[in-house]
């Protein structure tokens, strides 16, 4: 394949970087000791870019991952950035999944915990349609054994005043979508999805017409609580309960927790004089979180960081408290499983090898 990676790669990264302002002195002034901290974890969604002078890369997650949780491995998930600069326009998101690889393989090169992006969820775009095989092909060439799964930019709603991407309404639903998800399902990758919660009836189908495809369903599912859906919790809980416990029935469909600082909840912790604490995180978040464990079970969740996004609202050490906090009363296989083990299971990640928790966290920096 031709063509050398970029840092910046158009409307998706672009976009994503939007959604977020760190601002590390503010995130400096509230800090914890990690809860638990020999349990181990699987960072199940994060990302890592570099696109119009805003970056976030290995070292950056790994200086978030000292904060002494024991993190053995993390989820790479499609960013938008390292698009290559030439080729057929299809395959330059390939770059991308190379760019992960080549974290990867650092990490493993260096002989250091975590296992950064030991499993890559990579750019996928739906309108490939019946063209879409050959370009997974591409991207499972690329990750060089890692590639697990792959994400297509689908977040969308009419109101200008919550953020969309290159979407439109219903595009799950397209024939080149169904064309395009069906060639995910023949590679026996994941398909992760992120959607807002008024899109819920979109994976639903998916799931239903897919019934082989695993679906992995991001950020719980996005409760809105901002622009035409700020004030309205209640009613926007109910209506998310409602579809969340449809998809529950469809035993192909998993729920990645967390994406829940993102300003989509509208609890704008990040424009607050103080960072939260562990103990507010997990009040606010509690509808969501349990709820998503009461109706599919630990083997079926996963807890991600959705860093850097959620770095806007909290800091990496405080995040992972307030999870733990969610899970106080769950039993031990419970937090195994909602913290490593069903990740490991969905992506394929070995749960093996060793070393101590504060060797882990230091490598390959």
């Amino acid at each position: 394949m031709t063509g050398s990676p970029r840092g910046t790669s158009g409307e998706g990264a672009a976009s994503a970087t939007a959604l977020h302002q760190v601002r590390p002195e503010w995130l400096a002034l509230h800090a914890e000791p990690a809860i638990d901290p020999a349990l181990p974890i699987i960072d199940a969604h994060h990302h890592l870019w570099d696109v119009g002078g805003d970056a976030y890369l290995l070292d950056d997650y790994l200086a978030d991952l000292r904060r002494g949780h024991d993190v053995i491995a993390s989820i790479y998930v499609q960013s938008g950035t390292m698009m290559l600069r030439d080729g057929p326009e299809a395959l330059r998101p390939v770059g991308e999944t190379r760019f992960a690889a080549s974290v990867a393989a650092r990490c493993e090169t260096e002989g250091g915990w975590p296992r950064v992006a030991t499993a890559i969820v990579g750019p996928f775009d739906l309108s490939l349609g019946t063209r879409a095989g050959a370009v997974l092909e591409a991207h499972a060439e690329a990750a060089g054994g890692r590639l697990r799964g792959v994400r297509a930019l689908t977040h969308w709603h009419e109101d200008r005043a919550i953020h969309r991407i290159a979407t439109t309404a219903g595009m799950l639903l397209t024939p080149s979508a169904s064309e395009a998800i069906a060639a995910v399902e023949r590679s026996g990758l994941v398909l992760d999805i992120w959607v807002y919660h008024t899109q819920l009836d979109e994976v639903i189908a998916v799931a239903r017409a897919f019934p082989d495809l695993v679906i992995v369903l991001d950020h719980a599912g996005t409760p809105l609580g901002i622009g035409c859906f700020a004030g309205r919790r209640d009613e926007v809980l109910a209506a998310w309960r409602a579809r969340m416990r449809v998809l529950a029935q469809l035993p192909n469909v998993f729920v990645k927790l967390g994406g829940l600082a993102m300003r989509f909840s509208g609890h704008d912790f990040g424009h607050r004089p103080m960072p939260p604490s562990s103990e507010m995180l997990a009040e606010a978040w509690r509808p969501e979180i349990e709820t998503c464990i009461d109706l599919f079970g630990a083997g079926r969740c996963m807890f991600e960081s959705n860093f850097p996004v959620d770095k806007a609202s909290c800091a990496y050490g405080v995040l992972w408290n307030a999870f733990k906090r969610l899970c106080v009363d769950a039993s031990q296989e419970e937090r195994s499983r909602l913290f490593a083990g069903t990740a490991a299971a969905v992506y394929r990640i070995p749960l093996q090898g060793g070393g101590p928790a504060g060797a882990r966290s230091g490598g390959c920096g």
